[in-house]
């Protein structure tokens, strides 16, 4: 069982992470990613499990690079921490090709960020096809053992 957290405010966050903490529940704690600089933030709070990369968010890319939610510091953190790295694939299945093809650029990026990292990644959702999602993942780069953590 997971709790995913969901707000804009930093302190609220805090509060409700402790608030779990509090009632010492066999629950997972995670955090919807916003902004580079929250996501930074919330990754400091004690206690957090996952952070859980937002696909719904309208946000343009940078010259050069995909703003994916992450970048290497964070994987640092996560990899540090112990902090997992929760991707919403059942988001990406329902977008039009266009934006598919920006997610799916965005999550080859992550999944280089988190190999290099060390840092653990996990999808969330029904997953009906294991396989196929497996082969998605190393065909976008994961190494196998990556892949096949990243579905259980």
């Amino acid at each position: 069982m997971m709790q995913i957290i969901n707000t804009l405010n930093l302190n609220e966050a805090r509060k409700q992470i402790q608030k779990l903490q509090k009632e010492k529940s066999e629950q997972k704690i995670a955090i919807l990613s916003q902004d580079d600089e929250f996501n930074r933030k919330a990754l400091e709070i004690k206690g957090l499990n996952m952070l859980i990369l937002n696909e719904s968010l309208e946000i343009k890319d940078y010259m050069k690079q995909r703003n994916s939610g992450l970048n290497e510091v964070l994987t640092n953190i996560c990899a540090e921490k112990n902090i997992e790295i929760g991707i919403q694939i059942e988001e990406i299945i329902k977008k039009n090709d266009v934006n598919k093809a920006k997610a799916l650029s965005r999550l080859m990026q992550n999944i280089m960020l988190c190999k290099k990292a060390g840092a653990k990644l996990m999808f969330l959702g029904s997953i009906k096809d294991k396989q196929a999602l497996q082969s998605l993942l190393i065909s976008l780069g994961a190494s196998t053992k990556q892949a096949f953590n990243a579905i259980k």
